[in-house]
């Protein structure tokens, strides 16, 4: 079935003048084109647009940005997804950010609330759209009343148009699932771009979407869960989209992972900031400023840890966490274990 055009941001949207008014969502300045890869091949929706549309693009990109707290946040790494409703009594909001081509994807029944959020980074689209999309289908109530909304927002006008690639990917997937998709937020590559000194940045690095009210809202996040370095080393060593939550059981699973030692590890670690940034982010000039210590960070995990499964998940279980009664992941015992 066809991916509906819902309320999509086909006009270029404003865009803050530099990246400090970016970041607190300061004064605008006009600029508009039409999006290079709306043109590449058959376009997969319609080009029409909607004063709502436009009006629900600048509220969003003039919005400040929220720093979310540890309370109810289930944060998103790259290549993770996470879904769950608003029946869940531990999780009211589901985030991602640091994307920089990368995308975010929400996934939202409005019928039983079920909401999928993704970072996606162009690894296996083919393959990830389905795993989307059965991840909303898993809850027991998807055939009541309601719709299936979709949320991109991510990429920018890099230099090697990896942004554009991804961006007619996720469309072009999901225009191809049988279920009928309406397409709410489109906030990518060209329509999240910025210009500074000739250079390129996205205006939206992250996202945060709450399960409750549904609201989407930029967002940073300063906690990002239980196990950080292990999830960022799996995704740094290959890893493919996996999820990491239950919504039945409440419960954030990590592992267990498996992975061949990393490549070169030594000759990584010992190359200055300039090497890093070039040669291992699609992006160089648009990372955040702790890129190259999270890179080198989980280079670091990697080193020493080259065999996770014998090491990290005794028994071959996975790490299990839940909420406690302040907000926040708490350890708990795998069974059996």
């Amino acid at each position: 079935m066809p991916i509906i055009l819902a309320q999509v941001w086909w006009r270029a949207p404003v865009v803050p003048a530099t990246a400090k008014e970016a970041e607190a969502g300061g004064s605008p300045e006009a600029r508009s084109s039409r999006p290079d890869w709306a043109t590449q091949g058959d376009p997969p929706i319609s080009t029409n647009s909607t004063k709502t549309s436009q009006e629900r693009a600048r509220l969003l990109r003039g919005q400040s940005v929220q720093q979310v707290g540890p309370q109810g946040l289930l944060y998103v790494q790259q290549r993770e997804l996470a879904v769950t409703s608003p029946k869940d009594g531990s999780i009211s909001i589901l985030g991602s950010d640091d994307a920089t081509t990368c995308h975010i994807v929400v996934l939202r029944h409005t019928g039983n609330g079920a909401t999928c959020l993704t970072h996606c980074d162009g690894t296996d689209t083919k393959a990830e759209v389905p795993l989307i999309m059965n991840s909303i289908k898993s809850f027991s109530d998807h055939a009541q009343c309601g719709r299936l909304e979709v949320h991109l927002v991510g990429g920018f006008s890099d230099d090697r148009q990896l942004s554009q690639k991804l961006t007619h990917q996720l469309l072009s997937e999901f225009d191809r699932q049988e279920d009928d998709i309406h397409l709410v937020t489109l906030c990518v590559t060209e329509l999240n771009d910025r210009e500074e000194n000739e250079n390129h940045f996205p205006v939206i690095y992250g996202i945060a979407v709450n399960i409750k009210t549904a609201e989407i809202y930029r967002a940073s996040f300063q906690d990002r869960g239980p196990e950080e370095q292990l999830r960022a080393a799996r995704t740094l060593a290959g890893g493919p989209m996996i999820s990491i939550y239950d919504a039945e059981t409440e419960q954030l699973r990590i592992g267990p992972y498996s992975w061949t030692p990393f490549p070169h590890v030594d000759f990584w670690l010992h190359q200055d900031d300039k090497q890093i940034l070039e040669n291992l982010s699609t992006s160089p000039l648009a990372e955040p400023p702790h890129f190259v210590e999270h890179i080198r960070s989980t280079l670091m995990f990697l080193k020493k840890h080259p065999s996770p499964a014998n090491t990290l998940f005794p028994g071959n279980k996975a790490l299990l966490y839940k909420k406690n009664e302040d907000g926040l992941w708490e350890k708990i015992c795998s069974p059996g274990s």
